[in-house]
């Protein structure tokens, strides 16, 4: 770096000469600050599959909820319900209905529903059933989202350790070339504030979409949670209507 700076320095001191695109920028640059530049890209495009990943899936998740309660809420049987979405629900939703009628199932298989104790202990035990569905999904949703979080906090300051490094490359430059012109300094600080700004293409996009993604399953964990306790309701009354 320290020889392209003083070949354009031989050659007129003109800040022209020097190549200051991003490809230049990046070429010229310190080891250090190429690493930081790498790890900040390689971030933010994981960042950027992250967040189309998980737009559509809840696109689509709260798609299969709107059909699922669609038909839910039709009067039909939940048996036969059941018995189309088998033992592989599409979504979350479908997934706390089957492990409800899974497990009312063969507790009714076993009798277990015939006295008053046993009715109670399923009542209870289905409550607990779906719970942990929805916490289990509800995590699995929420997968990377950490990573999100980690970038937005992380990547301004990893962007800025390139900007100091850039900038102390700047001062040594200027001790090797005894020069304190624009010629000597700009490459370095051109640099160090690319690195930043890569910092900030990490971070800005990560932070706005861990806001909007966590708001979103805030409100889709919501969902899940009225169902659940709309289900525990009507099985309720089945179990105390059972003799």
């Amino acid at each position: 770096m320290e020889q392209g700076i003083i070949q354009g320095v031989e050659m007129g001191g003109s800040v022209g000469q020097i190549d200051m695109t991003v490809w230049g920028l990046f070429f010229s640059a310190h080891w250090v600050v190429k690493g930081v530049m790498l790890v900040l890209l390689a971030a933010s495009i994981w960042c950027w599959a992250i967040i189309f990943e998980k737009v559509l899936r809840m696109r689509r998740l709260h798609g299969h909820a709107a059909r699922f309660e669609d038909d839910f809420w039709s009067g039909g049987s939940l048996d036969d319900l059941y018995e189309r979405i088998g033992q592989r629900p599409l979504d979350p939703m479908s997934a706390v209905f089957s492990a409800a009628m899974r497990e009312w199932r063969r507790s009714s298989a076993r009798g277990l529903v015939a006295s008053e104790f046993g009715r109670s202990g399923l009542h209870d035990r289905i409550e607990r059933v779906m719970q942990v569905t929805v916490q289990r999904e509800i995590e699995r949703l929420e997968r990377y989202m950490t990573f999100l979080a980690s970038v937005g906090s992380t990547a301004p300051f990893i962007g800025l350790f390139g900007t100091v490094w850039g900038i102390m490359n700047s001062f040594q430059s200027i001790a090797v070339t005894k020069q304190t012109s624009l010629a000597v300094v700009a490459p370095g600080i051109a640099e160090a504030l690319f690195a930043t700004a890569l910092g900030l293409v990490a971070a800005i996009p990560a932070v706005v979409a861990y806001n909007k993604l966590s708001n979103d399953l805030g409100r889709y964990a919501g969902r899940l949670e009225a169902f659940a306790g709309e289900f525990s309701a009507i099985l309720s009354r089945q179990i105390e209507e059972t003799d």
